[in-house]
């Protein structure tokens, strides 16, 4: 099995803020919105170097996204920010209407996904946000694992014509993927090979599924490890040769077990070729606050937890 190691640890929304400064120097078009939450987004240095190109909506996220629609017109690529609570369940219809309808090239930016937002609790911690979004026709949805990922996808989706749902976290997390990589949408990373149980996993969870690959290759278990960062389009060709092989797959996701990774996933195995497949998801309930390690571990986001799935879901072969 292929290593993995880090050097240090940072959180996926600096990774998009680095993505933005980036941007801010070489796409002029680019311009970035947020709802009162500049130094939660790491907007500062776009901001100071393009201070033309930033608007500050305050805490008026409907009136971001219709702003967003409209500087699309103009030829302008706005990166609409905030929280993905805010993000999603506080402008649905926003962005139902005025983005995804519409088909507006606009860029929906999200931090504070899933549950390792922490001690913020419930309130904040939305774990519906990926089913929201893909489910609304045309729109894509990307969720990256590291930092790199993070700085490489937010760059790419200025390139890409069409709504985006890039979604992202507070946590500090191992950096692991490659500083130079490309980042292409739709296509699933291998990120470890393997003959006996398939792991897709996205976001936070790709690391957690390397740590159960680890563990599952030194009791005799070759798991094949693949990171789903863009969860629609998806990669559906990756996945139905990963099971072709192993016939047995984990779907793991920092998410409602309902509507995210899993369901689509499930989508692809029950119409081409179905094997036994288990969640590594919340199971329908709503967050609470603790630090990201305690809300991982109690709500069976773990490493233990993947590798307890992943010997499940094999005995079922």
């Amino acid at each position: 099995m292929k290593k993995y190691t880090f050097t240090e640890k940072k959180d996926t929304r600096s990774g998009f803020g680095a993505g933005m400064h980036e941007l801010g120097k070489s796409n002029p078009n680019v311009v970035a919105l947020c709802a009162d939450l500049v130094g939660s987004l790491k907007l500062g240095p776009f901001i100071q170097e393009n201070p033309d190109r930033f608007i500050q909506c305050g805490i008026s996220e409907a009136n971001m996204i219709g702003m967003s629609a409209g500087l699309t017109i103009g030829g302008k690529i706005p990166f609409a920010t905030t929280f993905a609570n805010f993000a999603t369940g506080r402008v649905y219809d926003q962005i139902r209407q005025s983005v995804a309808y519409s088909g507006k090239n606009v860029k929906i930016c999200a931090s504070h996904a899933g549950l390792t937002l922490g001690e913020d609790g419930a309130t904040h911690q939305i774990l519906e946000d990926i089913g929201m979004m893909k489910m609304l026709p045309g729109m894509t949805v990307i969720n990256p694992c590291d930092y790199n990922q993070t700085k490489a996808a937010t760059i790419a989706i200025a390139d890409y014509e069409g709504p985006v749902y890039l979604r992202f976290g507070r946590p500090v997390i191992p950096v692991f993927t490659d500083a130079d990589q490309k980042f292409e949408i739709g296509k699933a990373w291998m990120v470890n090979e393997g003959t006996d149980v398939t792991i897709v996993a996205t976001g936070h969870m790709v690391w957690e599924a390397i740590q159960a690959g680890e563990t599952l290759a030194a009791e005799g278990i070759s798991a094949e490890i693949i990171n789903i960062h863009t969860i629609k389009p998806l990669d559906e060709e990756a996945i139905l040769k990963s099971i072709a092989k192993t016939r047995c797959i984990v779907s793991a996701e920092e998410h409602n077990r309902i509507g995210g990774l899993g369901d689509s996933v499930a989508q692809v195995i029950v119409k081409n070729d179905l094997v036994p497949q288990e969640y590594i998801a919340v199971d329908d309930s709503f967050g609470e606050s603790g630090t990201p390690a305690q809300l991982l571990e109690k709500y069976g986001l773990s490493a233990a937890a993947i590798v307890a799935a992943a010997k499940k879901v094999m005995a079922r072969k």
